[in-house]
């Protein structure tokens, strides 16, 4: 977006007129006008110059704002410096310099019977005069009004400053009139003709309206300047100075003149001048400028660092990477000064009102000016009515309503970690129905960590964890490294092995001192060592918990259980909830097997799981939650850059990917799903501010102008004097600034003001992507693959497959040995074969048209020799329907587990011996369900043969 500073704006008329003029210029494709920062902002190929030729046309000034309109942290100058207030403040001081003299002679003396000069005792034309010659300097020195207002008329764009002028002018001209008419008068020797002309003098009236107004101006002045005091605190962080090595030399510069590849030195108590990465040195770094976290973070040799933060304790030798406009400060000031400069919807309604809002206040002057002539009153009362209607009302009110709540909401958002790219952004998040949460690295912590010991009998904890991380330590799995991690907290220093040997896929051997250590799947492991029936019950039940058992033993002796597993954020279930009591639906959305996703599900506590679903699949989810109500997507990884897109307001992690950042509409600095719903609340907190804005000054106008306009007088004797009406339109603006700026008191996670039991009700089931181009697919294939151990060995052989020509999904299964593919058309089988092998897994075959191989039960569930079947269902819709099924199912005796999938219509059920298919039959139609056939012995029957 191109960005453009805009002079010679007073009003939201002017705003409107501005944006008429430059949408009206060829190749613009948007644009908005801020009254608050006097900002333009345009998209399209239209060039600058066309651009500033409308604008000026339009009566106004323009000029390009720095390159591509960027904000740079620490660039030259202030461009938010309060210019307006101290002008105001000179005008305001000379104004009051001939207005009190001019009150003193016009009012002080009858109203108050304060004395006056003898030279005036009874000389009224001189008193007039001296209240023409004050009133006349006030004008002058308020001029602007008048050399805007009127260009702005005679250029058929009236503004507040029109009426302002109309309103002070009228006053003095009909005042002019007055004093000839006395003169003659006085001529003539017509002494109580003169002296009943002092009661029609309306001198001070000209000259206050001007002085209120300006003194309005100046408080709405001062509160705009308040309300970009977030902008302004984080542009006053960015480092002016860097020490960079060049030459073998130390040199102080501007930070501004760091280029990339430059090496700096970042000494202790000193602000990073831009971002780079720690090649030398270890210290901790406060980040709490950037991301809000009170607790230093530790950096060392190829750590990232960011430009604002400071090092707090040792000396840092790093390399620039980012500089200039492109430091995340840099872009943070960017993303804030954007969510100024765009519009929110809801401004659209005080934008059409405010395009016609002067010339209709003009034309309701004239005619209440000329209603009450031709009622018979007198031409000195029906001018105050007119001027009064002229000064009374305030188009400004209805142009500052929705910035000046959006540039404090989104400042408060920056000041707690929370961007908001555009106005846009923030008013949706407020109007969110749905909110859609990726798993890994946004419910989770996206690595994996050890969460459980078991140690076999006679072993200790201890020794368990120091052998297995002895093993696991030489493995670049994502599961060793959880392994480690855990004991490297403990303290514990693991051995080194000799001969160490990887089998992807399946498990590790290695040898120390004299022993042989081995560690993998159950099913690797039960050819290492005897397995106790134990281990595969305790197995069993943590992979039902989504965790990863390994196995590990020693001389072929059993040692116990270490569980891994992607473990939920601290904060996750406390900010599902949360959103919760908020009235909003809750999803989780996944690549991840069912099992798994449920698993993690359940500990968040969301209302509803979808699994197995690739990146395209999870826009195609979003599009189909989308009928139902307004979505919020949050996740963290390119595979959810697509549904950050596709959904009403995408929320990107901090920490996630920069692609993610990219295509998200709200990025959370902190990286905490807790944050959330304190964006949400903050959304609902401005939305509330801005209605309450556009109802006051929709509600002062509406009441204002037909007081103004003498329309009691009739009934009740009310009528205002155009002072009080300058007093009144000079409040307006400043009440409406006012009230957004109780948005900076407002607590975002103060959740107790939530209010539970609000939700929408949505439909069942109708959050499943369709995924109708996969179910139309001519070929379908079930593989064996041996050797996968966990989710992200499913995801290692999803790729691989996918890679295939013809493959058009792959859904990988370690726990059945098995890969679902869906094919465009007939694949040669060595193809498969060598992705699976390519790998680093064991082929165990294929079956084809439907037919899949059959899976082992799970060690900790096996039975002697047990049968499976796999029945059509038809009707599932949901993982509710799912749960209703497979419990209807294992009330049938004979059946031990029944798992069901609604998106294959079929329900695998593992059985202890031969049961009878009508009692099958009797319990799926018994729960409401439509039955579709049996398979049974070991064929598993797919999704394409039971449609």
């Amino acid at each position: 977006m191109e960005k453009y500073e805009v002079t010679g704006m007073s009003c939201a008329a002017c705003q409107a007129r501005v944006e008429r003029a430059v949408a009206a210029v060829p190749g613009v494709a948007s644009c908005s006008v801020s009254l608050l920062t006097n900002t333009l902002g345009v998209e399209g190929t239209a060039s600058a110059a066309a651009i500033v030729k409308a604008v000026e046309d339009a009566g106004y000034g323009a000029a390009p704002k720095g390159a591509q309109g960027k904000v740079e942290a620490g660039a030259a100058g202030d461009p938010l410096a309060d210019r307006e207030t101290p002008a105001l403040k000179r005008r305001l001081v000379l104004s009051l310099a001939f207005l009190v003299p001019l009150l003193y002679c016009s009012m002080g003396h009858m109203m108050l019977g304060w004395p006056l000069p003898a030279f005036f005792g009874g000389n009224y034309v001189a008193m007039g005069l001296l209240q023409l010659l004050l009133a006349a300097a006030v004008m002058i020195v308020n001029g602007k009004f008048f050399a805007v207002g009127f260009k702005g008329a005679v250029r058929g764009a009236p503004n507040m400053d029109t009426l302002v002028a109309l309103g002070s002018a009228a006053s003095f001209a009909w005042s002019t009139l007055v004093l000839f008419a006395m003169t003659r008068a006085q001529a003539d020797g017509n002494a109580a003709l003169v002296e009943e002309g002092m009661h029609d003098f309306y001198f001070e009236s000209a000259a206050m309206i001007l002085a209120l107004i300006t003194v309005g101006k100046m408080l709405e002045a001062r509160s705009k300047g308040r309300t970009t005091s977030a902008l302004k605190d984080l542009m006053a962080l960015a480092p002016r100075k860097a020490f960079v090595v060049r030459d073998g030399r130390e040199l102080e510069i501007a930070a501004g003149e760091v280029r990339v590849g430059d090496v700096f030195v970042v000494r202790p108590g000193a602000s990073i001048p831009v971002d780079g990465v720690v090649e030398e040195g270890a210290s901790a770094v406060d980040e709490s400028a950037l991301t809000g976290e009170s607790i230093p973070v530790d950096k060392a040799p190829g750590d990232a660092v960011s430009a604002a933060t400071v090092n707090q304790s040792g000396f840092l030798r790093c390399r620039a990477e980012r500089v200039g406009g492109d430091t995340a400060l840099a872009q943070i000031i960017q993303m804030v000064s954007d969510a100024a400069a765009t519009k929110a919807p809801i401004a659209k309604v005080a934008d059409r009102v405010s395009g016609i809002f002067v010339p209709v206040v003009i034309a309701i002057a004239a005619v209440t000016t000329a209603g009450w002539l031709l009622a018979g009153q007198d031409l000195s009362f029906a001018l105050a009515r007119g001027i009064a209607v002229l000064v009374i009302s305030c188009p400004c009110a209805l142009g500052l309503a929705t910035p000046v709540a959006i540039m404090v909401g989104s400042g408060l958002g920056a000041r707690n970690g929370m961007l908001f790219k555009t106005a846009v952004s923030l008013e949706r998040a407020g109007k969110t129905d749905i909110v859609v949460l990726d798993k890994t690295g946004t419910l989770t912590r996206g690595e994996p960590q050890a969460t459980d010991v078991l140690p076999a009998e006679g072993i200790a904890e201890e020794e368990l964890l120091r052998l297995a991380c002895a093993l696991e330590r030489r493995s670049e799995h994502p599961l060793a490294r959880g392994i480690a991690a855990l004991a490297e907290a403990r303290g514990l220093v693991p051995d080194e092995v000799e001969h160490f040997e990887a089998l992807p896929g399946l498990g590790l051997r290695a040898r120390l001192g004299g022993s042989r250590l081995a560690g993998g799947s159950l099913a690797f492991m039960a050819k290492e060592c005897a397995l106790p029936k134990s281990a595969e019950i305790c197995a069993g039940k943590l992979a039902g918990q989504g965790k990863t058992p390994l196995c590990f033993a020693r001389d072929g002796r059993f040692l116990g259980l270490v569980a891994v597993a992607d473990v939920i954020k601290e904060d996750s279930p406390r900010a599902v909830q949360e959103l919760k009591n908020m009235g909003l639906y809750t999803v989780m959305l996944t690549g991840d097997n069912e099992r798994t996703a449920r698993a993690v599900a359940a500990q968040a506590g969301v209302d509803e799981v979808i699994a197995g679903v690739r990146p395209d699949g999870k826009e195609a989810v979003i599009r189909r939650l989308q009928e139902q109500g307004a979505v919020a997507m949050v996740g963290d990884g390119i595979n959810d850059a697509p549904a950050l897109t596709r959904a009403d307001v995408g929320i990107a992690i901090g920490a996630g990917t920069d692609v993610a950042i990219s295509a998200a509409d709200v990025v959370l600095m902190k990286s905490r799903l807790s944050d959330v719903p304190a964006a949400m609340r903050l959304s609902r907190a401005t939305l509330r501010s801005i209605h309450q804005n556009l109802f006051w000054a929709f509600f002062y106008n509406v009441v204002g102008i037909p007081l103004a306009a003498g329309l009691w007088y009739p009934w009740f004797g009310i009528k205002l004097s155009p002072m009080i009406g300058a007093a009144a339109m000079s409040l307006s603006s400043f009440c409406v600034v006012s009230n957004a700026l109780r948005l900076n008191f407002f607590k975002l996670f103060d959740a107790s003001r939530d209010r539970p039991g609000a939700r929408k009700v949505f439909q069942a089931g109708g959050f499943r992507p369709a995924q109708e181009a996969l179910a139309a697919s001519s070929c379908t294939a079930v593989l064996g693959v041996k050797g996968m151990m966990c989710g992200h060995c499913e995801a290692h052989v999803k790729e691989a497959l996918e890679q295939v020509a013809g493959v058009l999904e792959a859904r990988a299964d370690h726990e059945r040995n098995a890969v679902e593919v869906r094919l465009s058309g007939p694949v040669d089988e060595g193809a498969l074969r060598t992705a699976v092998e390519g790998a680093g897994y064991e082929w165990a075959g294929c079956e084809w048209a439907g037919m899949a191989l059959s899976s082992p039960a799970p060690a900790s569930e096996a039975s002697p020799s047990p049968a499976e079947a796999v029945l059509g269902v038809k009707g599932m819709m949901c993982g509710h329907c799912e749960a209703h099924v497979k419990e209807a199912l294992e009330q049938v005796a004979g059946v031990l587990e029944a798992r069901a999938d609604h998106e294959r219509n079929a329900v695998e059920v593992r059985l202890s011996g031969p049961v009878d298919e009508g009692a099958l039959r009797a319990a799926v139609e018994g729960a409401g369900y439509e039955w579709a056939g049996m398979a049974s012995k070991l064929a598993v029957q797919t999704a394409h043969s039971l449609r």
